[in-house]
């Protein structure tokens, strides 16, 4: 990597420009022929019509006519090479676990012995009808019992009822998860009353819960809803001060991977990064989960040689496949992708967009594969079924059980989950003209920054939210939710 440019593997025929570049500089021994923008690539070689374009060692597309050695490489020149469904076999990887390791970090030890990183008070709404009477409750419960807690929060959504088939079920998986969430010590599950999922249907799906820790509030049976739903908060606040902060080992940790806002800058400094740290954390014997299916389009064999074993394989190609089934029934392009921001930062191909996506991943194997709405059963890396789309996929990985969402950008996304959202900006200039957005800057890597030292510092940073350090989401409590959808509303 020079100051100007970065080739990311031996084999590229195409470099990253770090900066932007003047038509006449020379890049690697080669003159660019135009001007090319700061996380755009440049041809380094001749590269015939039909040749593939090579980056990060693996082919991200085709060239769709003559391109010669320093011109820019992007939409208008090259194309994806994905086409329809595909037949995996598996080839699994020799694999070298990293060392095992022993860490602690400050977390809330529950009644069931699962623990959390925050110590708040969740309003799980059944249905969307009752979002304002839980946010005035919200309102009025932390002015009265501030500093009591970690905060009282609800989560906005507009389900609940009037949906069919998997829909329904969809808002009850996540919603029970929600419930189940030891970073909440305890909630109140606010219903209507007349809602498809009332209270009484809920529960059957509940199937058990602690008393002390959940309680239920019909708004339909009660004269004063707010006032009733501030004497359960008030018991749920005595409840949750019973527990404090204990050491605790990191292999209790679950972190949630996910990229929004990608650039030309991702694949390779904010996600390399949080590669590391996922196999820092599974070293530890944690978990992390790696959800974005259509975002592993390309680079989905990469994850496939890594399944431990030709069961993990074979549900990992029932997740691929299956999500592409998905945009066949909606006769959608199922490589209609990358978005107009991500084309704007550098990024040409869903190939180019999912092998720096993947990252993220780390080098762990894979473990286990989740359907929608399922919560971790191993540790270790998991992959889990759900879109890329932002709101849904921090909500999904909320919902299967993560303690903390890593959510990388190179364009920005002031987004958050119910959970602490550490945003890793992989460019200085973002972190820079967004404090208010981002935790963590990854773009030191491309000021010249180490690795291993970085990897450090975000490590350090991560426990230190564990612990209780807030995350700018946090801060400005920006904590949202969205449940996937794939059918009829009444």
């Amino acid at each position: 990597m020079s100051d100007i440019a970065v080739k990311i593997n031996a084999s590229d025929n195409v470099a990253v420009m770090l900066k932007d570049v003047v038509k006449g500089a020379d890049i690697f021994g080669v003159i660019a022929l135009e001007d090319i923008g700061r996380g755009h690539k440049m041809s380094l070689c001749d590269i015939g019509e039909g040749e593939n374009i090579v980056k990060y060692g693996y082919p991200i597309g085709h060239a769709t006519q003559a391109v010669q050695a320093g011109c820019r490489v992007h939409t208008h020149n090259l194309r994806t090479n994905l086409r329809g469904l595909l037949e995996y076999e598996y080839k699994p990887e020799e694999f070298v676990p990293l060392p095992k390791q022993l860490g602690t970090f400050c977390g809330y030890v529950r009644s069931d012995g699962r623990v959390g990183i925050r110590n708040e008070i969740w309003i799980v709404n059944t249905v969307g009808c009752v979002n304002k009477i839980a946010e005035r409750i919200v309102k009025i419960a932390n002015e009265r019992f501030k500093g009591r807690t970690d905060g009282i929060f609800t989560f906005v959504h507009p389900f609940g009822c009037s949906q069919l088939g998997d829909d329904h079920g969809f808002t009850q998986d996540v919603l029970k998860n929600m419930v189940g969430h030891p970073n909440a010590a305890g909630v109140l599950v606010l219903g209507l009353g007349c809602e498809n999922n009332n209270i009484p249907e809920f529960k059957e799906v509940l199937g058990s819960w602690d008393d002390e820790r959940v309680k239920f509030l019909n708004a339909q049976d009660v004269d004063d809803e707010i006032e009733s739903g501030l004497a359960i908060i008030e018991e749920l606040v005595q409840y949750a001060e019973k527990f404090k902060r204990q050491d605790v080992c990191i292999s209790n940790l679950i972190i949630g991977l996910k990229c929004g806002g990608s650039d030309g800058f991702s694949g390779i400094t904010a996600n390399p990064l949080v590669g590391r740290l996922s196999d820092d954390i599974i070293a530890h014997g944690g978990t992390s989960i790696l959800t974005e299916v259509p975002e592993m389009f390309g680079a989905e064999q990469i994850l496939m040689n890594r399944c431990e074993d030709v069961t993990v394989f074979e549900k990992t190609v029932k997740l691929i496949n299956d999500f592409k089934g998905y945009f066949i029934k909606h006769d959608q392009e199922i490589y209609e992708n990358p978005s107009p921001g991500n084309k704007d930062g550098g990024i040409s191909t869903l190939e180019d967009k999912s092998l720096g996506c993947t990252q993220k991943g780390g080098t762990s194997q894979v473990v286990d594969v989740l359907d929608y709405g399922e919560t971790v059963r191993k540790r270790g890396l998991n992959l889990l079924q759900g879109p890329g789309n932002d709101i849904v996929a921090v909500t999904n990985l909320m919902a299967a059980g993560a303690h903390i969402v890593l959510f990388t950008t190179g364009r920005g996304t002031p987004l958050g989950a119910p959970v602490p959202t550490v945003k890793i900006s992989s460019n200085s200039q973002l972190a820079h003209g967004k404090p208010s957005w981002i935790d963590f800057n990854a773009g030191t890597l491309l000021e010249g920054e180490n690795m291993d030292i970085a990897a450090q510092k975000f490590f350090d940073y991560i426990i230190s939210v564990a612990n209780g350090n807030q995350t700018q989401n946090e801060i400005n409590d920006y904590r949202e939710i969205s449940i996937f959808k794939d059918g009829v509303i009444l």
